[in-house]
C-alpha cells in the first residue's frame, strides 16, 4: 500500500473544504470497499478524510412523513431501526442480506451507495478495464461474466452494480443529499448512477468534490408491504447473482400500485419501470407478474454465459409478487 495522509473532520464545510485543496483525497467512512480497492491499488489516494464523526448519523421522520437517513449511519442501525423496519421492510431485509454482521456494523450508507464494482477484471490491475482504465477495454464481454450485466450495459462495460440497499433505496424513489462547496444539492437516486455508455469510469452524478449527507426515502404507504429477495451463489455473504425489492398494493385483486427494482442484472440498480407500467391496474395473477416481467427483461441482452439471469428474474419477479398478492389477500 502507498503512503497517504490521514484526517478526521467534524463538520461538514471542513470535510467539503479539506477534499476541495486536495482532489486526490477520498472520504473514509467504514472503509469496506476503499480499503480493500486501495490495497489492490485500484485506489490511490493521497489523503483520506475521515467523515466517521460527522454529525450525520441520525434517521428521523421527515415532515411528510418519509424517512431521512445520515449518510453515516451504519448499516447495522438502519436494519435495526423500528421505523425502517415497519415503513420500508425491503429496506432492512436488502440491508441485512449485503454483509456479515462486522461489516454492517462498519459500512456507512453513504459509503455503500459509492461501493464500485466487484468485477474481477476491475480489481485486477494485471488486465485492462475501460472503468478503472478508460479506453484500455472490456475483457469480461469474451472472459468470465456469469455474473455480469444484462440490462443497460454497453460495448465498453458489463460489471453490475453490488449494493443491495440500493436496490431498495430505487425502489422508494430515495433521494441524495449532498453538499460542495458551492452549497447544497439533491439527486434522485435514478439519476444518480450514471448510464454506462462509453464512459464506464464516470459512476455517478454527484458533482467533484461532494459529499453525501443524507438520504431521504419519501412517504409510500405501499412499501409497507415490501420484500427484498436475494439469490446468491452461496448460502450467506456473498454478492447476488439476481435480486428484487418489490412492494405491492392489491385491492379486490387487482393492482393498485408497485415498486419494483433489480439488481445484480446492470451497472446501476434497475427500476423495472416497464413491469410496473403492466402490473398497474391489472389483475394480481401469476400470469400478469410473469407478462410484467416479460415486459421488462425484453430489453434485456445476456453475454453467452449469463443469459441463465433472465429466467432467473423472471422467476423471482412471479415468485415475491405472489407472495406479496397472497398476504394482502390474508
Amino acid at each position: 500500500m502507498r503512503e497517504f495522509g490521514y484526517e478526521r473532520v467534524l463538520d461538514v464545510s471542513g470535510a467539503v473544504a479539506l477534499l476541495g485543496d486536495d482532489p486526490d483525497a477520498r472520504f473514509l467512512g467504514g472503509g469496506t470497499n476503499l480499503v480493500d480497492l486501495m490495497k489492490a491499488g485500484v485506489e490511490r489516494p493521497t489523503r483520506l478524510i475521515d467523515v466517521r464523526e460527522l454529525p450525520l448519523n441520525r434517521i428521523q421522520f421527515t415532515p411528510g412523513d418519509g424517512l431521512r437517513i445520515g449518510a453515516t449511519v451504519t448499516n447495522s442501525d438502519l436494519a435495526a431501526h423500528p421505523e425502517v423496519r415497519r415503513h420500508y421492510p425491503a429496506l432492512a431485509q436488502a440491508v441485512l442480506a449485503g454483509a456479515s454482521g462486522q461489516l454492517r456494523n462498519m459500512a456507512t450508507v453513504g459509503g455503500n451507495l459509492l461501493q464500485r464494482t466487484r468485477c474481477g477484471y476491475f480489481t485486477d490491475l494485471a488486465k485492462p478495464c475501460n472503468k478503472r482504465a478508460p479506453g484500455s477495454g472490456c475483457p469480461a464481454i469474451e472472459g468470465e461474466h456469469h455474473n455480469h450485466a444484462i440490462l443497460g450495459a454497453s460495448a465498453h462495460c458489463v460489471a453490475t452494480h453490488p449494493s443491495d440497499m440500493a436496490v431498495a433505496l430505487t425502489a422508494f424513489d430515495a433521494v441524495v443529499s449532498y453538499e460542495t462547496a458551492d452549497g447544497p444539492g439533491e439527486l434522485a437516486l435514478t439519476d444518480f448512477y450514471l448510464p454506462v455508455g462509453d464512459t464506464p469510469h464516470l459512476e455517478t452524478a454527484l458533482p467533484p468534490g461532494a459529499l453525501i449527507t443524507g438520504v431521504t426515502l419519501p412517504s409510500a404507504p405501499v412499501a409497507a408491504h415490501s420484500r427484498y429477495r436475494k439469490v446468491r451463489e452461496r448460502a450467506s455473504y456473498a454478492f447476488a447473482i439476481g435480486s428484487i425489492a418489490a412492494a405491492l398494493d392489491v385491492q379486490d385483486d387487482v393492482v393498485r400500485e408497485v415498486r419494483l427494482a433489480f439488481g445484480a442484472v446492470a451497472s446501476r440498480p434497475w427500476r423495472a419501470r416497464a413491469a410496473e407500467r403492466v402490473l398497474t391496474g391489472g389483475p394480481a395473477s401469476a400470469e400478469t407478474f410473469a407478462a410484467a416481467a416479460d415486459a421488462e427483461l425484453a430489453a434485456a441482452k445476456p453475454l453467452p454465459h449469463n443469459g441463465y439471469k433472465v429466467t432467473l428474474m423472471r422467476n423471482l419477479v412471479v415468485a415475491v409478487l405472489t407472495e406479496l398478492a397472497e398476504e394482502a389477500a390474508r
